[in-house]
C-alpha cells in the first residue's frame, strides 16, 4: 500500500509539474504574439522560433513546422491567429506563360558511362518543374520539407529529373525494415529522403539510363542534403504506383522491395483511402544505415556530421558499450561515493555519472554539449539510468554533479573500464601542457595520457609533478590498464631499460620505442644492423623478441 500511495504522490507531482511547464510556455507564446500583433502567420512563426530556438540541424528557423503548431493550438481555442493572407499554397502545376527557359534536352543514342548527376541550380527550378508538369503523369511535385532536386545530363543536355523531400510520416513496412519504434522515428526520420518523382525525359537513347541515373544520385544524395541542410541522409525510399510501373530500375539499382502500403494517403490532419496500393523501394545510403538508425545513441561519425557540435575526430560508439550487468558502466561508476547531500535527489547518480561519460565519448566536450547529447536519450535508456520519471536531467543538475565528484576517482575508473571495452592492441604514452593552466607562480598542468590508437580514447592520465618529467610517471600511470598482449608506443623520452623490462616481465606487453641522438650508444648498435637481412619472418617469436621493437628514424638524429 506504501508503495501504491508513493506512485501515485509521484504521478500527481509529474503531471503538476508538466502542466505548470506547459502553462508556462503558452504564457510566453502568448506574450511573443501579442508583440508582434498584426503580423502575417508567417512572419509570427519566424518570431516564435526565434523566441524558444527552434532551428533545424543545418541553424535555419523550422518556420513552417512552428506555423503548422500554431494552426493547431489556434483551432483548439489556445492562441488567436490572424486569417491567412493568401487564398492558396504553391500551385500544383507551372503554367505555360512562367517564363522558364528549357534547357536542350539530350536526343539519340548515348553511352551510359557519359551520364553525370548534379543538383538544380536556382535559375533552373522553374525549367525543372515545367518538364514534370508537361510530362510526368503526376504533374509538378510539390516538395515538402527539406528537399534536392537533381539533373542527369550528357554534354550538358539533360536526360532524367529527380527530386527528393521529406520521408513519409508513416509506413509500417519501413518501420519494421529499420527496427523503429515510434519515439525513436520521431527523432530519426529527417535522416531519411524520400524519392517523390523520377523522370526519365523523351529523346535521349540510353541503354540502362534509368538504373544508371538512379545510383549515380543515390551515390551523393547524402552529401548534397548535408551541403543544404546541416545533416546527412541515411536512407532514401520511395513509393511506386504498381498499375503503372513494375519497379525494375530500383531493383536493378540495388534498391529493396518492402511490400506494398494500405492505399492511404494523408488528408488534413487524417488519413483517407485512395484504392490505389504502391510498392515500397528502400536504399541504405551508408554502411550500417539501419542499425545507425534504430541505435539508442546516434555513433559519433553522424553526430560529428550533423553539424551539433565541434565534436573531435576520436569518439567511441557508446551503443557498443555495456551499460548494465557485469562489466557494465553503471556497475563500475556505482562504486565512487555520491558526494550529493541526500535532500532533494531525483536522479540516480551513477546514471548522471554514465551519461555524461557517454556523451564525452561522443565527442562531446562542454556542460552544453553534454546536455544536448543527453537530452536526446530515448525513454528506454532513461529509465535503465534511473533519471526521475525518466526524463532526462538538465545542464545545471550535470554540471553540479560533475562539479563535485572526485575527478580523479572517476578518470581512474572509466580509463579502466575503457582499457577493457575497447578493441585495439596498441596504447600510446604522450604528454602534453595543457594550454591556459598557468597560474601566477604555479606552472602550466603537464599530463601524462595513454591513448588508444585509433579510436584516439584516453584510457588513463596523470598530472606530472613540477619539479619531475614523464619517465617516473609511465608505470604508475598503466598500473590500472589491461596490457596483456597489447603493444605499447612512446617517444624517445621513455626508451628506458626499466619500463620496457616492466612491460614485457610483469604486463605482458610488447613495446615499440623511439631512439634518437639522445642515446648515442643504442643509436649506433641500431645503425650498424643490416635491416634487410632481418625479415620479420626469421625473427624469434618469444616475448623478449616481441619486445625488441625499438626503431630509429635517422630524421630525429
Amino acid at each position: 500500500m506504501k508503495d501504491n500511495g508513493r506512485a501515485q504522490r509521484t504521478a500527481r507531482q509529474r503531471a503538476g509539474s508538466l502542466y505548470e511547464e506547459a502553462a508556462a510556455k503558452l504564457s510566453l507564446l502568448r506574450e511573443v504574439l501579442r508583440k508582434h500583433r498584426g503580423a502575417s502567420r508567417t512572419a509570427l512563426a519566424r518570431a516564435v522560433c526565434q523566441e524558444f530556438g527552434w532551428r533545424s540541424a543545418n541553424g535555419a528557423p523550422r518556420v513552417r513546422a512552428c506555423r503548422d503548431v500554431l494552426v493547431r493550438l489556434a483551432e483548439r481555442g489556445a492562441i488567436r491567429l490572424p486569417p491567412p493572407r493568401s487564398g492558396g499554397g504553391q500551385p500544383r502545376g507551372v503554367p505555360e506563360s512562367s517564363g522558364a527557359v528549357e534547357p536542350p534536352l539530350a536526343e539519340g543514342p548515348v553511352a551510359p558511362r557519359q551520364v553525370v548527376v548534379r543538383p538544380v541550380e536556382p535559375g533552373e527550378v522553374l525549367a525543372f518543374r515545367a518538364l514534370l508538369d508537361r510530362h510526368h503523369y503526376l504533374g509538378d511535385a510539390r516538395l515538402v520539407g527539406e528537399s534536392v532536386r537533381h539533373v542527369a545530363e550528357v554534354d550538358g543536355r539533360w536526360v532524367a529529373l529527380l527530386a527528393f523531400a521529406a520521408a513519409a510520416l508513416k509506413s509500417r513496412h519501413r518501420e519494421a525494415w529499420i527496427g523503429w519504434d515510434e519515439a525513436t522515428k520521431v527523432r530519426r526520420l529527417h535522416l531519411v529522403a524520400n524519392n517523390v518523382r523520377f523522370l526519365v525525359l523523351p529523346g535521349a537513347r540510353v541503354p540502362h539510363l534509368a538504373s544508371a541515373v538512379l545510383a549515380r544520385s543515390t551515390r551523393r544524395l547524402s552529401r548534397d542534403f548535408e551541403a543544404r541542410y546541416g545533416h546527412p541522409v541515411l536512407v532514401a525510399e520511395t513509393f511506386v504506383d504498381v498499375e503503372r510501373f513494375r519497379g525494375t530500375c530500383y531493383l536493378a539499382a540495388n534498391w529493396t522491395h518492402l511490400g506494398l502500403t494500405r492505399g492511404m494517403a494523408r488528408r488534413g490532419r487524417g488519413y483517407a483511402a485512395h484504392g490505389k496500393k504502391k510498392a515500397i523501394f528502400t536504399l541504405e545510403l551508408e554502411p550500417q544505415a539501419r542499425e545507425m538508425l534504430a541505435a539508442p545513441m546516434l555513433p559519433p561519425g553522424i553526430l560529428r556530421r550533423l553539424d551539433m557540435a565541434k565534436l573531435p575526430q576520436f569518439a567511441v560508439d557508446v551503443n557498443r558499450l555495456p551499460l548494465e550487468g557485469e562489466g557494465g558502466l553503471l556497475g563500475e561508476l556505482s562504486r565512487i561515493p555520491d558526494p550529493r547531500a541526500r535532500r532533494g535527489l531525483r536522479h540516480r547518480f551513477e546514471g548522471v555519472l554514465a551519461a555524461a561519460v557517454m556523451a564525452c565519448l561522443s565527442g562531446m566536450q562542454s556542460y552544453e554539449a553534454i546536455a544536448e547529447w543527453v537530452s536526446e536519450l530515448p525513454r528506454d535508456v532513461c529509465r535503465r539510468l534511473g533519471f526521475y520519471c525518466w526524463k532526462p536531467p538538465s545542464e545545471p543538475t550535470i554540471r553540479r554533479v560533475l562539479q563535485s565528484v572526485d575527478a580523479e576517482a572517476v578518470d581512474c575508473t572509466v580509463g579502466a573500464w575503457l582499457s577493457r571495452q575497447i578493441e585495439g592492441d596498441a596504447v600510446s604514452l604522450d604528454g602534453k601542457t595543457l594550454r591556459g593552466s598557468h597560474d601566477g607562480e604555479r606552472l602550466a598542468v603537464h599530463l601524462l595520457a595513454a591513448v588508444t590508437h585509433g579510436t584516439g580514447v584516453v584510457v588513463a592520465q596523470r598530472d606530472v609533478e613540477e619539479k619531475s618529467n614523464e619517465i617516473p610517471g609511465a608505470a604508475p600511470l598503466l598500473a590500472d590498464v589491461d596490457l596483456a598482449g597489447k603493444t605499447i608506443t612512446a617517444d624517445a623520452m621513455h626508451t628506458q631499460v626499466d619500463l620496457a623490462d616492466h612491460l614485457v616481465e610483469e604486463r605482458g606487453a610488447d613495446y615499440v620505442f623511439t631512439v634518437k641522438g639522445n642515446q648515442p650508444t643504442l643509436l649506433a648498435q641500431l645503425e650498424a644492423v643490416d635491416w634487410k637481412s632481418l625479415p620479420p619472418s626469421g625473427h624469434d617469436t618469444g616475448p623478449r623478441a616481441r619486445a625488441g621493437g625499438a626503431t630509429h628514424d635517422p630524421a630525429d638524429r
